[in-house]
């Protein structure tokens, strides 16, 4: 049976600790209350808790300081901050000192959970994240994998189990989501990591020179073959071949492919005799592989061969969580080839990034950031920098209640603007992507509804009638 999950609350109110204690206790959370901050850090400091809800108007040790010493001594545990006296200012100031998250009082027992489950769920996700990694990071091969999404998670996990066995892995995946780079991960996490990784793309070629390529050439072959030719499947006896592009293998190498993996021996075109060579077969591909067998261009049995371990990478669409953190490693990458440091993003540009669909995927994002890097002339990257077309496609104005700016070409002022500015047209953008639906906004922005309406108030953005749950308006509450 799993442990149940430890939390603190720390309130000076009596009443309302014993009401979050009781609700947390039903939820089946193990709950311990104290009445002053100086209390529960007093109890952090003798063990590990998993989540701490602290008000923040308290005595002399009140929740910043809570916050403070948690993230000192437990850095790892994740703090959410309460407060009757709810306001956007204390809400940045919370998140900005390293608060998970903030609830204004009153707030329902609902509310409180949901934000609780999603707290615990946010450091478990790092956790595991942090311990995969550590996996990897152990064999010391840094494999160039860049992400903390749950999705992303699970092709850590899967290459950690992986790569120390022998199994064929078939990696599937939109074009540039990086398969090739899981594939040399697979390949430098294992016991191979010193043998040769060889890449070869199967679209690249006609078969009849693919198949020269592969299994190499004997003297007198065909014309122009001069001599011996050692094939990629030699060049990488010991280590690992990546076949990219499987699917467009044609028929008669597929069967040829099929041969050598079953009897791990090669014949060179032109060749009498065998070779035995010992390699790991890494194959990866964009199109759908049953759907190819079920139409008779791609041989069942070869698709069982390779599918033995399947790793199914996601599209950055999915993943958008690692937009901003593969944006940076991008930055830092191309940065050294710039004329001048630039050290990061204007909130606008990673507002576009975060808008845009990436069809390309991390390939097209780190095409982007080449070019922005290439193209700033200061310290930030700003929206300008960015490819046209990806403004553009990004920068649709929104149609609930009011338009947001839309960035003019050459206006640098943009980078200039408040932070009161930037979060309403936040809110803005994602009112129009929820289509003016209240309930979705406030969670999808992480905040209860009457957090959402004082901000609709404050920024003077007409709601709308609320039609949605109670039917109550949160700000008459």
């Amino acid at each position: 049976m799993q442990p149940k999950a430890k939390i603190l609350v720390v309130d000076d109110d009596q009443v309302a600790r014993e009401l979050l204690v009781e609700a947390l206790q039903k939820e089946g959370y193990d709950v311990e209350s104290f009445g002053s901050g100086q209390e529960a850090i007093e109890r952090g400091q003798q063990l590990p808790v998993d989540l701490v809800l602290t008000d923040i108007r308290m005595g002399a040790v009140d929740g910043f300081h809570v916050l403070r010493e948690f993230k000192r001594i437990r850095p790892g545990t994740p703090i959410v901050l309460l407060t009757a006296f709810g306001s956007l200012e204390g809400a940045i100031e919370a998140i900005k000192q390293g608060a998970y998250d903030y609830l204004a009082k009153p707030f329902r027992k609902e509310e409180v959970c949901l934000v609780v489950q999603r707290s615990l769920d946010h450091a478990r996700l790092l956790r595991e994240n942090s311990r995969f990694r550590e996996e990897l990071r152990e064999r010391a091969v840094l494999t160039g994998l860049v992400g903390s999404s749950p999705a992303m998670l699970e092709v850590y996990k899967l290459v950690a189990r992986v790569a120390q066995g022998k199994s064929t892995v078939l990696l599937e995946g939109e074009s540039g989501t990086g398969k090739e780079l899981v594939a040399r991960a697979i390949h430098g996490n294992s016991p191979r990591h010193e043998m040769p990784f060889v890449p070869v793309n199967c679209g690249a070629l006609p078969d009849a020179l693919l198949e020269s390529e592969m299994f190499g050439h004997e003297k007198g072959a065909f014309t122009g073959a001069v001599g011996v030719k050692h094939g990629l499947f030699e060049t990488a006896n010991g280590g690992t071949l990546f076949l990219d592009e499987i699917g467009e293998l044609g028929q008669a190498l597929q069967v040829k492919l099929l041969r050598v993996m079953q009897d791990q021996e090669i014949r060179r075109v032109g060749g009498t005799s065998s070779v035995k060579v010992d390699v790991r077969l890494i194959a990866a591909t964009n199109r759908d592989l049953p759907t190819l067998v079920k139409e008779g261009r791609f041989r069942e049995d070869l698709f069982y061969r390779l599918n033995v371990v399947r790793i199914k990478l996601p599209p950055l669409r999915e993943r958008r969580e690692d937009l901003a953190m593969l944006a940076h490693h991008f930055l830092q990458k191309y940065t050294g080839t710039a004329d001048h440091p630039v050290r990061g993003f204007a909130r606008e540009t990673l507002a576009l990034l975060d808008q845009y669909s990436w069809p390309g995927n991390v390939r097209e994002l780190e095409n982007a950031i080449e070019r922005a890097v290439s193209l700033s002339h200061g310290p930030v990257v700003l929206p300008e920098d960015l490819p046209e077309s990806l403004r553009r496609t990004a920068l649709a104005p929104p149609s609930v209640h009011q338009a947001a700016p839309v960035l003019e070409k050459d206006d640098r002022s943009e980078f200039l603007l408040t932070l009161e500015e930037v979060e309403r047209r936040h809110l803005l953008r994602v009112l129009k992507e929820m289509k003016g639906n209240k309930v979705k906004t406030a969670k999808i922005l992480g905040i209860d509804r009457r957090t959402l309406y004082r901000m609709a108030e404050r920024f003077g953005i007409d709601l709308g009638e609320d039609t949605e749950g109670t039917g109550e308006n949160p700000t008459k509450a």
